[in-house]
């Protein structure tokens, strides 16, 4: 099982590797998830490829952030210059952006970020179908699901195995953006879900969305089991003192094939922690003592850093064995080769020897001449010398031949494996429709889809599966009086494969009441999608934010797609119309789902069916909780997004434009419906404009 290390500066790459990381991940420039931590220089990046290369390490580079059109030239160049560098494999979040990697660098293997949020088996193979080796599988995946993934899998598979959780599934989080204008999905993350919030009539404040750090020591040899390909170490923004402490503890436990000491647990709770550590996904055991926070005025272990500064600092710990060959006969020259644990050999000649006059060179002494390796990245373990007996050999000739080969050797691991690299072409845009927009609705429950909703005649009308499921006898009698309108299901965002059954048998009572349309938030559910005949079309979570992104979601086969809210709207009137696109035009915008139900995590029990539930942040804003398909919860924006009285959304290109209602009423649905018709209207109380004109950094 391989250990990958984060390397979010040169000095952490070197802990990292001197701590015992099989591979390190790190940023180059602007487009990658830790924009703020130091990141690479492009020659720094050349000197950290060869320094892990010529120790045996892999480099993973991080391009695993949405991009904007003006961005994807640079993502080019980014793919460019890791294959001249002979880079071992890039993370990726953006379809598009894995789409141009492909055709511009098609040697480098492709990584899924989990920010892809892949946590079923349909999601691996849509990966692997997309050209990807290797798929980070959610955070929230318990260590029996894990198992029977790895299991399945064709490809490998990779789990966090230490550091800091997102409460949101997989960092895919609006959050941060929607509050501050500073995107997780863009790199730039302020962490809102570690500040403090109230639950209505509590008078104390909680942490209900800041999790304690994961850490799976105790579990190592079980992962190597199961057949996880990779542990990954989360923490490109720490010290890299607390790197070379994270990693030297977990890869000198799996190099002895144990479990972490209790003094090397100390260590790492000591290293940074939040009031402790947390197994509770991977033992599918959610609640409340998986919650933690770092409290205020924490120091860092100084005199742990200053140990572990000293050990990544002075000396090389990361040693290569070789295996020498010496020959020195008679008449011919001398001769040494070397060979490394790679298959890598190496040789080199001098002057033939000469007989002794005096004592004769024997062969135990070119074997500790051979051996002294200091000074290098190799130890000798073996050597081998064919000497014939009654001949002088200079120790200098040995040491002269020794550094050759040793330096042919640097040169042949260090050396970029330089892949294809083919030139980038902005992809030629196509125009969407000059109308405006046709007006689809997004019910959050069936009793907010009334009579006067419907002779309002909106294009498509959409439904969470569960809740269309539960009301499937009135649907399907909507359907049928309504033939100039499309029903539609929204497929939950997260279903594991154990709710997979279950999932497929709501789908299908659907798919027979005349429900033909499905909205996607995830490519692993095309292929559900398509088996029970549905129309696909992508929701705001397939992160629609590029022109390559809309080719490639129109190549898989989907209908329309739904651009990111954390678009500007100039933005979206840029985007290529490969497809019918669509824009969340009104609604509280949703920005957290979470595998922890938040509700029950109150300690009274399950709130499903309470009044409904609201966090309240420091300022007094609610933000609405709800169920979520398998007992989770999505947390939505404070503020209801109202466009009514705008006119740029309507001359987007567009061909859809969603409201999507949540709390309001029968006749509020209604009542939105028609303002959005006429452009008439008071919005309501507090409104925000979102994204839309302020953008995201």
């Amino acid at each position: 099982m391989e250990l990958l290390a984060p390397a979010g500066s040169p000095e952490a790459l070197v802990a990292a590797v001197q701590g015992g990381a099989d591979a390190v991940y790190l940023g180059f420039g602007p487009l990658n998830a830790r924009r703020n931590a130091k990141n690479f220089t492009e020659e720094q990046l050349e000197e950290a490829v060869a320094y892990c290369h010529l120790r045996g390490v892999k480099v993973y580079l991080t391009l695993n952030t949405l991009l904007q059109n003006r961005e994807l030239a640079l993502a080019a160049e980014t793919g460019a210059l890791a294959a001249r560098l002979g880079i071992d494999a890039i993370l990726v979040q953006d379809l598009g952006v894995a789409k141009l990697l492909r055709e511009t660098c098609p040697d480098v293997p492709l990584h899924a970020s989990t920010q892809m949020t892949v946590h079923d088996l349909a999601g691996i193979q849509a990966c692997a179908d997309l050209g990807m080796t290797r798929v980070v599988l959610s955070r929230e995946m318990s260590g029996e699901a894990i198992q029977e993934l790895c299991k399945r899998s064709p490809v490998e598979i990779e789990i966090f195995g230490h550091g800091a959780l997102c409460m949101c599934y997989s960092g895919q989080c609006f959050l941060s953006a929607v509050l501050g204008g500073r995107s997780g999905n863009r790199g730039l993350c302020a962490q809102p879900c570690r500040l403090a919030f109230r639950w209505p009539g509590d008078k104390k404040t909680s942490h209900p969305l800041s999790l304690k750090d994961l850490s799976l020591a105790g579990q190592l040899e079980r992962l190597k089991e199961m057949g996880v390909a990779c542990l990954k170490l989360e923490g490109r923004m720490k010290r890299p003192e607390y790197v070379a402490v994270v990693t030297k503890i977990y890869a000198t436990a799996l190099k002895e094939g144990r479990e972490p000491t209790r003094d090397e647990l100390a260590q790492l709770e000591a290293a940074f922690s939040r009031q402790g550590f947390t197994q509770g996904y991977y033992r599918d055991q959610k609640g409340p003592a998986m919650f933690g926070t770092r409290p205020e005025g924490t120091k860092d272990p100084e005199e742990l850093f200053a140990q572990a500064r000293a050990f990544y600092g002075r000396g090389e710990h990361r040693l290569t064995p070789v295996t020498f060959t010496a020959l020195a006969k008679a008449g011919d020259p001398l001769t040494l080769t070397v060979e490394d644990d790679a298959g890598h050999r190496c040789f080199a000649q001098g002057e033939p020897p000469q007989a002794a006059r005096n004592r004769a060179t024997t062969a135990e002494q070119l074997i500790v001449q051979l051996g002294k390796t200091g000074g290098t990245v190799y130890t000798a373990a073996s050597v081998q010398v064919d000497l014939d007996p009654g001949l002088a050999v200079p120790l200098s000739a040995v040491n002269a031949l020794r550094r050759d080969v040793l330096g042919q050797l640097d040169a042949l691991r260090s050396q970029p494996g330089a892949g294809r690299t083919l030139p980038f072409a902005a992809p030629k845009k196509k125009r969407g429709p000059s109308g405006s927009p046709e007006l689809t609705v997004s019910p959050h429950r069936w009793a907010q889809v009334s009579k006067e909703l419907l002779e309002q005649g909106p294009a498509l009308v959409w439904l969470p599966c569960e809740e269309a499921y539960q009301n499937r006898a009135e649907l399907a009698d909507s359907v049928n009086a309504c033939p100039d309108i499309a029903f539609g299901v929204v497929f939950p965002r997260v279903a594991w494969d154990r709710e997979r059954d279950e999932l497929r048998k709501q789908l299908a009572a659907l798919r027979e009441i005349g429900v033909t349309q499905a909205l996607l938030g995830h490519i692993g559910q095309m292929g559900l999608a398509r088996e029970l005949g549905f129309v696909p079309r992508g929701d705001f979570g397939l992160g629609l934010v590029n022109d390559l992104t809309a080719q490639e979601l129109a190549r898989l086969g989907f209908a329309s797609a739904t651009a990111s809210f954390e678009c500007r709207l100039s933005q979206v009137r840029d985007l290529s119309k490969e497809l019918d696109t669509s824009l969340i035009v009104y609604g509280r915008l949703p920005l957290m789902l979470t595998e922890n139900c938040i509700l029950k995590n109150r300690g009274k029990g399950c709130h499903c069916q309470d009044t409904p539930q609201s966090l309240r942040d420091r300022k007094g804003e609610a933000f609405p909780v709800e169920r979520a398909w398998g007992c989770r919860n999505e947390l939505f924006n404070a503020k209801t997004l109202w466009l009514a009285d705008k006119d740029d959304w309507k001359k987007a290109g567009l061909r859809y434009a969603r409201l999507a209602f949540l709390r309001e009423d029968a006749k509020t649905c209604a009542r939105i419906l028609r303002a959005y018709r006429t452009g008439e209207g008071d919005g309501p109380e507090g409104f925000t404009r979102g994204l839309y004109y302020r953008g995201v950094e």
